[in-house]
């Protein structure tokens, strides 16, 4: 089942639950680009993809929105340089 992941525009974040636990992606927005901070899955749920789909979802909205980014939190940085496809959007 596909995860439902919420962007809090105000908050500067991306968020899904998984049994009934936080999993988020955090960023800061200036000037039109998008530095990713942090990504946390708690441990109990981590090896699902959950991470990875956070961060596809934030790229996704960075796409579409114009904005580069910034892939300031380890997990991000990592995941973009394995996935081509993004290369575009690093500012």
């Amino acid at each position: 089942m596909p995860l439902a992941i919420q962007h809090d525009r105000v908050a500067h974040r991306f968020e899904t639950r998984e049994e009934d636990m936080p999993c988020l992606l955090e960023y800061t927005l200036a000037d039109g680009v998008m530095t990713i901070t942090h990504t946390g899955v708690p441990a109990a749920v981590g090896g699902r993809g959950i991470a990875a789909a956070l961060v596809q979802q934030a790229l996704e909205t960075a796409r579409a929105e114009g904005w580069k980014v910034v892939p300031a939190c380890s997990y991000a940085a990592v995941w973009m340089q394995r996935h081509p496809a993004y290369h575009d959007l690093l500012g």
